[in-house]
């Protein structure tokens, strides 16, 4: 199977590649190997490649697609690419400024999807993580709907292709979709979504109301310190995982991805590492039997690894609510 050719279709008409590659790394990490690893990617396939303005590396990868389309190994339409409105940005009169600061870095015309990256509105200025004395997130207060507006006018203006949100619960995803003089529906969620913390009230949400849920951290997490709860288990090693990975002859990541792609949401991975870059995108390889899925449905046990702790206490935190 040709990755290139796996994609489902969003409710705006566009489509999306099911397998990305996320670009999220480290700070120490983030420029100096975005670029390197990002053209390696699209090299052995890879179409969808998701960033997001606080990853601080959208003008490295930016620079992978732009060489990647001069070499002549892609089109620009060929590239899914998504980027991510900040927190500091929710207002809606600085969504647009963001967005075109986005496009200035990555030095594109447009992206393919523009979504909130967590709906807790941070206050604005230069700072990604304004705090106080204490050491505390400083919060603003904004109406979702209205920064939903002004993504509205950014797909309207040709800046984005769709548009999206990312770790909304179904709550905040219905006071958007029931908002008068609702324009687009959301294409999709992007949230933490990997066989301890499956999601399925979720999925079927979104999936009554057109919206794709697009996974991240869907092979557990990246031991982050500052946004991971490490004493959590490590998915990998999971017992049930690892059965099911030797009787395919796959690795227990590429069961985890292939889970994910089965039941019809689409996976994002992440790896520096290029061995595992290329191991990942053969995801299209093999199938997942009935028996594989249903065990693997049974090892969900509401387990976030990214839980944003440092936006608790915010009106708008997301995952207060069970899903």
């Amino acid at each position: 199977m040709d990755p290139k050719s796996q994609k489902v279709k969003l409710n705006d008409g566009h489509f999306i590649p099911v397998l990305g590659f996320g670009t999220y790394a480290p700070p120490e990490a983030a420029k100096r190997e975005a670029l390197e690893i990002t053209k390696f990617a699209i090299e052995v396939g890879f179409r969808h490649i998701d960033c997001a303005h606080v990853y601080q590396n959208e003008e490295q990868v930016g620079q992978a697609i732009r060489s990647k389309i001069a070499d002549g190994t892609v089109k620009r339409e060929d590239i899914f690419y998504t980027s991510k409105l900040w927190l500091t940005s929710l207002r809606p009169e600085l969504v647009r400024p963001a967005l075109e600061k986005s496009l200035k870095n990555l030095q594109l015309d447009y992206v393919d999807l523009y979504i909130i990256h967590i709906p807790v509105a941070l206050k604005p200025g230069e700072e990604l993580f304004p705090k106080d004395e204490n050491g505390k997130l400083i919060f603003d207060s904004v109406d979702l709907c209205l920064t939903w507006e002004a993504l509205e006018k950014c797909k309207d203006a040709g800046l984005t292709k769709s548009i999206g949100v990312s770790n909304f619960n179904h709550k905040q995803l219905e006071k958007i979709l029931n908002k008068p003089g609702l324009k687009y529906k959301p294409v999709c969620n992007q949230v933490e979504c990997h066989p301890y913390l499956n999601q399925s009230k979720l999925l079927d949400f979104c999936k009554s109301h057109g919206i794709i849920l697009v996974a991240f951290g869907a092979l557990g997490s990246q031991r982050v310190k500052e946004w991971v709860n490490l004493n959590h288990p490590v998915l990998l090693e999971d017992p049930v995982l690892c059965a099911i990975a030797q009787k395919h002859k796959q690795t227990p990541a590429l069961v985890a991805l292939r889970y994910q792609i089965q039941r019809g949401v689409v996976v994002l991975t992440k790896s520096f590492n290029k061995k595992r870059v290329k191991e990942n995108i053969q995801v299209f390889d093999f199938e997942l039997s009935p028996e594989d899925m249903k065990a693997i449905d049974g090892l969900n046990r509401n387990r976030r690894y990214y839980e944003f702790l440092p936006g608790v206490g915010h009106p708008e935190y997301p995952f207060s609510e069970e899903y």
